[in-house]
Formats: C-alpha cells, sequence, structure tokens
C-alpha cells in the first residue's frame, strides 16, 4: 500500500527568490510539503484579476501570499506565520532579513524554536566576496569549479546556471533543510541552515578536484579524460546535424564501440590510453560518425555495452512522450508525481497523483496572492477581514489576531 508524501504535514514559508530558494522550495512540494511563497506587496494581489505570473517558474504545487514587508503589520503577520511553520526559505544576501526585523537567531527561532531556518546565498556570508552581487557564473568561479570546464586553449566554458544554482545552490538547501529536519525529530528544536552555492558547486565537484592530483585529471583544461580531451568520452557530429555521445572508458566497453563504429583497434596507432594517440583516434572517429544519421547509429548502439548513446534535446523528449519524473524513487512513499496521468495506476518512480498541468515540460509560473488565502485558512483557520486585511496590494496582520494586553 502507497504511504503518504515523506513531508505530508510540513509547513513552508518560502520568501520570493530566484532559481535556488525557489528550486529547494519545489522539491520539498514534490515530496509533500505545503509550500506557501512570499511575495511582495502589489497593485491587484488577492483579488480576482491578480497580477501576471512571476519569472518564477518553479511553482509547482505552491501557493502564494502578498505581504507589506514595509509596515510593521506586515511583518506583524509574517511572525504569526512564522510560528506556525516548520521552515522558513530565505534567498536573500546576507543581511535583508535582518533589516526586515526577521533575524533567524534573535528573532524567529524565538518565536519558534522548532523551526528550521533555511539561508540560501551565492557567495560564502563570511568569505571576500559576501557583500558582492552575483549570479551562478561568479559563484563556480571563486569555487575554482568553472576553472575546469571548457575546450582545450578556449576559455572556460559556462554550463548555464546548473552547477551553482541548482546542484550546488537548491538542491544542496534541500539535503541541509532534510538534515535539519531530522536533527528536530531527535532533539525537538529547530536551527538555522545555512548553504551558499561557492561551498554546494566545489562539493560536488570533489572527485576531478582530488583527480587533479592524479594522471585522469591533472593536465591542463580540456585535455583529460574526463574534460573533453578523450576522444573515446566526447560528443561526435552525425550525418544529419545531431549528435552521439560515447563514453567507452573501460576496455571491454571500448571494444564495444569500435566493433559498432567497424574500426580494427589495429588502426590505433599505438595503446588508445596514450594521450599521444588521441589526435587521430578523434579524427577517425569524427568521420565515422559522420558517415551516418544519428537514428542510424541509436539502431547499431542501442542494446549494447558500447556507452554510445544520442544526445536528445527536450523537445524531442517531450515529442515523444518521456514522462519526467521525481528526482528520486522512495518505494514506499513516492513524491507526488509531475507528468499528467492516471493517478491509481503508476509505478513509484513516477510519483503518486495526477501530476501537474505541463507535466513538467512547461510552468505557467505563479501569481502573486493565488491561493495563498486558502493556505491561511486551512493552517490556522484565518480568513480575511478577522486575523489579517489587505491593505495596498499586500496582506498585514488584523486587529483580532494582535496580542491582547
Amino acid at each position: 500500500m502507497t504511504q503518504s508524501p515523506p513531508l505530508q504535514g510540513v509547513r513552508v514559508l518560502e520568501f520570493a527568490g530566484l532559481a535556488p530558494g525557489p528550486f529547494a522550495g519545489l522539491l520539498l512540494a514534490d515530496y509533500g510539503a505545503t509550500v506557501l511563497r512570499v511575495d511582495r506587496a502589489q497593485p491587484s494581489a488577492h483579488t480576482a484579476n491578480p497580477p501576471p505570473p512571476t519569472s518564477d517558474q518553479l511553482t509547482r504545487r505552491k501557493s502564494s501570499i502578498c505581504v507589506n514587508t514595509k509596515s510593521a503589520d506586515g511583518i506583524a503577520l509574517l511572525k504569526k506565520l512564522i510560528v506556525n511553520v516548520d521552515v522558513v526559505i530565505d534567498p536573500f544576501r546576507p543581511g535583508v532579513l535582518e533589516k526586515m526585523g526577521l533575524d533567524p537567531e534573535k528573532v524567529l527561532l524565538q518565536l519558534n524554536p522548532r523551526v528550521v531556518v533555511a539561508r540560501m546565498t551565492g557567495f560564502r556570508r563570511d568569505g571576500k566576496y559576501k557583500d558582492m552581487a552575483g549570479h551562478d557564473i561568479n559563484y563556480i568561479a571563486v569555487s575554482g569549479v568553472l576553472s575546469m570546464l571548457g575546450r582545450k586553449d578556449e576559455k572556460p566554458y559556462a554550463p548555464g546556471n546548473i552547477v551553482g544554482d541548482f546542484g550546488g545552490g537548491g538542491a544542496v538547501c534541500f539535503m541541509g533543510i532534510l538534515l535539519a529536519l531530522m536533527q528536530r525529530e531527535r532533539t525537538g528544536t529547530g536551527q538555522v541552515v545555512e548553504a551558499n552555492m561557492v561551498d554546494g558547486s566545489a562539493f560536488l565537484a570533489s572527485m576531478p578536484r582530488f583527480a587533479t592530483k592524479a594522471p585522469i585529471w591533472g593536465a591542463e583544461r580540456g585535455t583529460n579524460t574526463l574534460d573533453g580531451g578523450c576522444p573515446y568520452y566526447d560528443t561526435y557530429q552525425t550525418s544529419d546535424g545531431k549528435y552521439m555521445a560515447a563514453g567507452a572508458l573501460e576496455p571491454q566497453f571500448f571494444g564495444a564501440l569500435l566493433k559498432g563504429l567497424e574500426i580494427d583497434i589495429k588502426e590505433i596507432k599505438g595503446d588508445r590510453l596514450e594521450k599521444s594517440t588521441w589526435p587521430q583516434q578523434r579524427e577517425m572517429y569524427t568521420k565515422r560518425f559522420r558517415q551516418k544519421t544519428r537514428t542510424e547509429w541509436e539502431e547499431i548502439f542501442d542494446g549494447t555495452d558500447a556507452c554510445c548513446t544520442p544526445v536528445l534535446t527536450h523537445p524531442e523528449l517531450e515529442k515523444a512522450g518521456h514522462d519526467q519524473r521525481p528526482i528520486v524513487t522512495l518505494k514506499q512513499s513516492p513524491a507526488f508525481a509531475v507528468a499528467e496521468g492516471e493517478s491509481g495506476s503508476r509505478m513509484a518512480a513516477q510519483g503518486q497523483g495526477a501530476g501537474v498541468e505541463g507535466g513538467g515540460w512547461h510552468s505557467k509560473g505563479l501569481s502573486p496572492g493565488v491561493n495563498g488565502e486558502v493556505v491561511l485558512a486551512d493552517w490556522l483557520g484565518w480568513s480575511r477581514g478577522k486575523q489579517y486585511s489587505l491593505k495596498d496590494g499586500g496582506l498585514e496582520l488584523g486587529a483580532d489576531a494582535r496580542p491582547r494586553l
């Protein structure tokens, strides 16, 4: 019998921010938590004609309230909420939450000793860059990771915002929240979780960093086994302009690759492991892959141990009906499903429930103020005009919810 997702009943207050904070909130929501995003007050929020969705698309299963964070009553409302939540996600630069009067240790944990306050920054809070603005490329640059990415004789290559924002940022923050919740089960108390993308991305690069002391990654960028230097661990263009990816490192897999390419190992003038042979090998593989379409190469390599696969694009996957799934499978208590489908006929890997609109391929985002009042009613039994009011596009604590003298 399938159990509820493991975070069912966990209440999360997520301050609106950029990619890593919302990604941590998305992961929490996928595994059952109720996530309420706090947006800034703005005209038409909490009305029948809400503002357009924000640029944040990581909004699956979330709701929103707009709060007047510059007013005393707006901050008072947040304090009342924090007393009743399990997790607060702080995506701001150092000092912002403190300026709002919501210092995590001096205020939030005093209000609610069980709360977990997850603070997500780019740079380290105690480093030389702590007061500077930055983006993913800057965080992975000072972490040492960016210097390892790119082709030989070319400048370092930024891999989108995957390594910093999402891998070293949001996913690491999510892990920190789970660890703090586990600790709370034993101690009964919450704590502050500090995650930053410099340390997060550097930790993800532990193996490559250690490998720089060994032959596998000890040479300059783009000349090593796993960074584009090795010809049998690379991508190759096919006759139709598409690509195949080869990763045949072990001898038996390399043999299967050569068999599929119809190349005799004797054509390699020397030991394949010797870097002196790599230019010649790359030339051979480049010419051979260009002789067939990607589909033809797939027919040759599918089902083999050649470690050779097509480089698929997201539009191709979507068109083919590939289902987006939760990040990890829990066999007894799966996450909520992402892909749309019948809720009663899913494998655990696909998640439980009917999925979400867009199926993980596109998101309409979340308009500020949408469905947030439903969450307030569900969590606390609050209603507008009693415990809170709407003023200038934001919610504030009402007279009925203020402490009585």
